[in-house]
């Protein structure tokens, strides 16, 4: 040591210190890596991501190679400043290299290049999979002794090397990496993957139509009324019932009375029952997400909601379950519009009959789901009775005034949000 110029040495001194930088990024890139990013740039064959998934199919021996050339490379580095502190200042040099080589390696070996490594992992770790791989090979003996010893003092102490770290993600994590990717996917987008995954957390009840709304024909009625519910009909598929809709007969395809219709050929009760399909139905509170698969399985687009009774309470159809993935479709768009109604004031008047997920969808805002489904619901719910016109009445941030109502029930009230005030319930 005493022949070869500090000079040399002190270039060997900031090779190792790079050096050492080198295998702590490696190490903070290769674990701040995204696991599921990674696999799917390993299935699109790049080389890099090939070769770092390669390396994390073994954890151990990644952290193994890395530790070993990092220690081996301090230690080199902290042997080679003490020469150089003792042909420096002597026997101070001792203390002095110690200390010097200690901010040293705390900077350039570990503070910068792992902020950088973890900053930009796939920056980092990619390139240097191709350094570290080789490694692994030349020096895998080694690294195969330390992982035996480590893993068996492990093992006594509990722990199951062979259990899988990168469990699957679950819907609340998928969530957040949905709301957190940005730009790189629209917001509609997002929007249409939230809703996906908020499917199962409703049920047919939630969107379906009410029993009181549902159009159909009944064939007890007279026959220019049936013939005038078909010319104006705003729906491709409708009920045919006898009575009421607990004795459905089926589903009409409207337009496979197109032809006569347009004929002016004879449409008859006959007809009509043997027109239609055999009624689907459906089991009241039935989540979404297999009702979808339901409709799918059994090819059906339309079906009845019923209760354990066998009471008809609403239609439901794939429409509607279509549009809380994408949104309203513009035909319902303007259907929705005659339910609620913008006020020169800022206040909307709305019909009863409105169900509370739609105005909130609608409007932006933040009724209560909790319960009742449509406004006159949620207003009953609060009153605990039917209010007189003029009636007003306050849930959390929404003032309600009352302006039309029948004898079972509220026909239309005025609503208005107030986001600064926070009070309860009046």
């Amino acid at each position: 040591m005493e022949a070869i110029p500090l000079s040399y040495l002190f270039i060997a001194l900031g090779v190792l210190v790079l050096l050492s930088g080198y295998f702590s990024g490696s190490e903070t890139s290769m674990m701040a890596l995204n696991r599921y990013r990674l696999r799917h740039l390993a299935e699109s064959r790049h080389r890099g991501a090939m070769r770092a998934q390669q390396l994390l199919e073994r954890p151990d021996r990644l952290i193994g190679i890395i530790l070993l050339g990092n220690n081996l490379v301090n230690i080199f580095a902290a042997s080679l400043a003490t020469v150089i502190g003792l042909r420096l200042f002597g026997e101070a040099g001792i203390a002095i290299a110690s200390l010097g080589l200690t901010v040293i390696i705390l900077i350039f070996g570990e503070v910068a290049p792992k902020t950088v490594a973890a900053l930009y992992p796939e920056r980092f770790a990619f390139p240097s999979s191709f350094i570290l791989k080789p490694l692994l090979r030349l020096f895998y003996p080694a690294v195969w002794v330390l992982n035996a010893i480590a893993n068996g003092l492990l093992r006594i102490l509990g722990f199951n090397m062979e259990e899988q770290s990168d469990s699957p993600l679950s819907r609340e994590e998928l969530r957040t990496v949905v709301r957190e990717a940005g730009n790189l996917i629209p917001k509609r987008h997002q929007k249409m993957l939230l809703s996906i995954l908020d499917l199962e957390n409703f049920t047919v009840n939630d969107i379906m139509v009410p029993r009181a709304e549902v159009t159909g024909i009944d064939l007890e009625d007279d026959i220019d009324e049936i013939y005038d519910m078909l010319n104006h009909c705003r729906h491709t598929r409708i009920p045919v019932f006898r009575g009421d809709l607990d004795n459905t007969v089926g589903i009409l395809h409207v337009r496979r009375l197109l032809r006569s219709l347009i004929e002016h050929e004879e449409v008859t009760r006959e007809t009509l029952e043997a027109s239609v399909s055999e009624p689907y139905f459906v089991p009241e509170d039935t989540p979404l997400h297999t009702q979808m698969v339901n409709f799918q399985r059994s090819r059906q687009r339309i079906g009845l909601v019923v209760d354990e009774y066998g009471v008809v309470l609403g239609l439901v159809t794939l429409e509607d379950m279509l549009e809380e993935i994408v949104g309203e479709f513009t035909t319902d768009m303007q259907s929705f519009n005659r339910d609620i109604h913008p006020q020169d004031d800022g206040s909307y008047l709305i019909d009863g009959t409105a169900s509370i997920r739609d105005i909130n969808r609608q409007l932006r805002w933040h009724l209560p789901t909790k319960g009742p489904r449509t406004l006159n619901g949620l207003i009953l719910e609060y009153l605990e009775s039917i209010p007189e016109p003029g009636t007003s009445l306050k849930i959390g941030d929404y003032a309600f005034e009352i302006t039309a109502t029948t004898e079972s029930a509220v026909k239309t009230a005025k609503l208005r949000y107030y986001p600064q005030k926070k009070s309860g319930n009046t």
